[in-house]
């Protein structure tokens, strides 16, 4: 199967946030109290129960104010730090879509994917389970678009087959973001100015503590605890279960 991507042209959102709305709409996610902190940007982070958001850039230019806006969201890498770290398998996982997906059910609440995420998304619960965008999942398997794409009025965010996608953009003359790191994000981006600008790491990448943590620690705690089991079995076949000392056998007077 293609793998399937989001394009987000930052150039034709208008901050309308159809986005946010339809994707609480379609999740059941509650509505959330906030207060103002200055801009119009609102709510002003990703949380458990806003898997997309649009970030606000206000920029002062002499009289004028120069507006940009971003769709902030999981960015479903193919070479995903959260999907590395997870120590519990199926938890997150790549669909046959290309996308990430998490199953709840096998969360064990450890937080290491928010570790291994170079651009800081998973969220945790009131119950410490994870949550993010999972690109509607179960939309995108019945032949559907997920809610946020269907809602977008200027076709600012599209969601298709990812190499029509990215010949689509390029033969429009845009440069896109994304279309390389971590294996090839799953959300790509046109922009208006440099990564930075809109909090995008230039050259994203999987922190070396999880490579380390991967290919050194699991893997030694695994042989270190079936090295135990090993020893316990030869101890049991080569000399028998432990037996107590005859003098611990017999019965103790008073504080004796």
């Amino acid at each position: 199967m293609k793998r399937k991507a989001f394009l987000i042209d930052t150039t034709r959102c208008t901050a309308c946030r159809s986005c946010q709305v339809a994707c609480k709409q379609w999740n059941k996610l509650a509505a959330e109290a906030t207060v103002n902190h200055g801009s119009y940007e609102n709510p002003p982070d990703l949380t458990p129960l806003l898997y997309n958001q649009i970030h606000f850039i206000e920029q002062e230019q002499g009289d004028d104010l120069r507006w940009l806006f971003i769709n902030r969201r999981c960015m479903h890498c193919a070479d995903a730090g959260c999907v590395k770290v997870c120590p519990s398998a199926g938890a997150l996982y790549h669909t046959k879509e290309g996308l990430v997906a998490y199953n709840r059910e096998k969360c064990i609440e450890c937080h290491y994917c928010v570790s291994g995420c170079p651009f800081d998304v998973p969220r945790y619960d009131t119950k410490q389970k994870v949550t993010k965008c999972h690109a509607c999942s179960n939309r995108v398997q019945n032949g559907l678009l997920p809610a946020c794409a269907k809602a977008c009025p200027t076709q600012s965010l599209k969601f298709g087959d990812r190499d029509q996608l990215i010949a689509e953009a390029k033969a429009a003359g845009k440069k896109l973001y994304g279309e390389n790191d971590l294996g090839g994000l799953g959300v790509l981006y046109v922009l208006d100015d440099e990564p930075g600008t809109y909090r995008l790491p230039k050259n994203p990448a999987i922190p070396a503590s999880i490579f380390f943590w991967k290919d050194v620690v699991k893997p030694l705690g695994i042989l270190g605890f079936w090295g135990a089991v090993g020893v316990a079995a030869l101890h049991y076949v080569t000399i028998g279960p432990k037996k107590l000392d005859d003098a611990d056998d017999q019965p103790r007077k008073g504080g004796e």
